[in-house]
């Protein structure tokens, strides 16, 4: 029997958002993630395709707005140390937003929600660390309050995680996060270069 998703049984669409009518969301692409106790693996192929996105949506004209996390002071998410800061290659730019979280889902407890209504998109592109986690938890928030999130794969990246007594290698907890949401709360799109 063919293998379906929730998105299909349930109508949805699966066309990859369109970078000029679409609103860029970065997520926490942080120092925190390329070195130390929280590094990922595969973070600067991620990165580097994260640059790409992000020259791509800026020569399109679209709304970039940056999330960072911050966990406090002292903390691998000390937004106030370097460790905690955007990494260079994805730094924003005068007119560029950046929302600071406290919570995997980058529209709790934020006004992301009023900057993307702002920008008059319903279609977000989401990219970012980790996949796993605040990259899957914003597409699911974004999706819930009804925009149409599409997520580029190799953006992307996150870290090999316990569980049940074995350990699942950092592929297969990326891989396992994007079907998540492809299943469901938005569109997986493999690259930058796969969207319009």
């Amino acid at each position: 029997m063919p293998r379906t998703t929730l998105r299909r049984l349930n109508g949805l669409d699966d066309t990859p958002a369109a970078l000029a009518d679409s609103t860029l969301v970065l997520i926490d692409y942080q120092n925190t993630y390329t070195t130390g106790v929280m590094e990922l693996d595969g973070w600067q192929p991620a990165l580097d395709a994260a640059a790409r996105l992000l020259a791509r949506a800026r020569e399109a004209g679209t709304t970039v707005i940056h999330v960072i996390n911050d966990g406090g002071e002292g903390t691998p998410y000390d937004i106030r140390a370097e460790i905690g800061r955007i990494h260079p290659s994805v730094a924003p730019v005068d007119g560029e937003t950046v929302v600071v979280k406290r919570v995997p889902d980058a529209f709790v407890g934020t006004d992301l929600g009023e900057h993307v209504e702002a920008a008059g998109k319903s279609d977000l592109v989401l990219a970012g660390f980790m996949t796993h986690m605040c990259v899957q938890f914003t597409a699911q928030g974004a999706f819930l309050r009804g925009n149409r999130p599409t997520v580029v794969a190799d953006a992307c990246a996150t870290r090999a995680l316990p569980v049940a007594g074995t350990e699942l290698d950092a592929g297969q907890v990326h891989i396992g996060a994007l079907a998540t949401i492809a299943d469901l709360y938005g569109v997986v799109v493999p690259t930058p270069d796969s969207l319009n």
